[in-house]
C-alpha cells in the first residue's frame, strides 16, 4: 500500500491529503504536534521510508518544519493535482503543493514548500520564492517575481513584470500595478502599502 505522511491535520492538511490520494497514495497518515489524537513527529521521526508532505498554511511554520524534515532525511513530497496544467519547462521546488485547476506556464520557477492554491494562474517566466502562498484565483501575469514568505491574497491580480518583496502580505482582491518592497502589507485597486511588517 502506497503511504504518505501529511504534517498538519487542519483544513489545509485535508486538501493536501486529497491531492495525495489523487496521486495514488492509498494510506494517508496525519501528523500533528498538538494535543490531539494524531501521531506526533516524535512518533514517526525514525520512519523515514515513508514520504511526507506539508499540510501547514503558515509560511513561517512551513519553513521550520521543512528544515526539520530535511535534517531527519525525510523525502519531502511535491504534490500536483492531476487537474492542474504545469508546463514541461517550468521548475517546481521540493515540498510544493499545487492544488486543483492551477496553471503554471512556460519557464516559471516555483520555489520550495510553496502553496499554489486552487485555480491560480502563474504565467510565463514568473518566479515564486520559497515558502510563499499564492491564494485561490490569483492571476500573475508574465515575468512577475514574488519573493520568499510572501502571501498573495485570494482573487488578486498582478500585472506583468511587477516585483513583490520578501515577507509581504497582499490583501484579497488587490490589483498590483507597481513593485512592492520587502516586509509590506498592501491592498486595494490599485494596490497601496498600508503598513510595514516586522520580520
Amino acid at each position: 500500500m502506497k503511504s504518505i505522511y501529511i504534517y498538519g491535520a487542519s483544513g489545509h492538511g485535508l486538501v493536501v491529503a486529497d491531492i495525495a490520494m489523487a496521486n495514488g497514495y492509498e494510506q494517508i497518515i496525519f501528523i500533528d504536534d498538538g494535543d490531539n489524537e494524531y501521531l506526533s513527529f516524535n512518533d514517526i521521526k525514525e520512519n523515514t521510508n515513508i514520504p511526507i508532505s506539508l499540510g501547514i498554511g503558515s509560511n513561517r511554520v512551513r519553513k521550520v518544519l521543512f528544515d526539520k524534515l530535511k535534517s531527519y532525511k525525510f523525502e519531502i513530497e511535491t504534490l500536483v493535482h492531476p487537474s492542474s496544467i504545469v508546463s514541461n519547462s517550468a521548475k517546481i521546488g521540493k515540498g510544493t503543493v499545487i492544488m486543483p485547476n492551477v496553471v503554471v506556464n512556460a519557464k516559471a520557477l516555483v520555489g520550495d514548500a510553496v502553496i499554489l492554491n486552487s485555480s491560480c494562474v502563474v504565467e510565463h517566466e514568473c518566479k515564486i520564492g520559497n515558502f510563499s502562498h499564492i491564494s485561490p484565483n490569483v492571476a500573475l501575469a508574465g515575468n512577475v517575481i514574488v519573493n520568499d514568505f510572501t502571501h498573495i491574497g485570494i482573487g488578486s491580480s498582478i500585472i506583468q513584470g511587477v516585483i513583490i518583496g520578501k515577507n509581504c502580505i497582499i490583501g484579497a482582491g488587490s490589483v498590483v500595478v507597481k513593485n512592492i518592497n520587502n516586509n509590506k502589507k498592501a491592498f486595494g485597486n490599485p494596490c497601496k502599502v498600508i503598513e510595514d511588517i516586522n520580520e
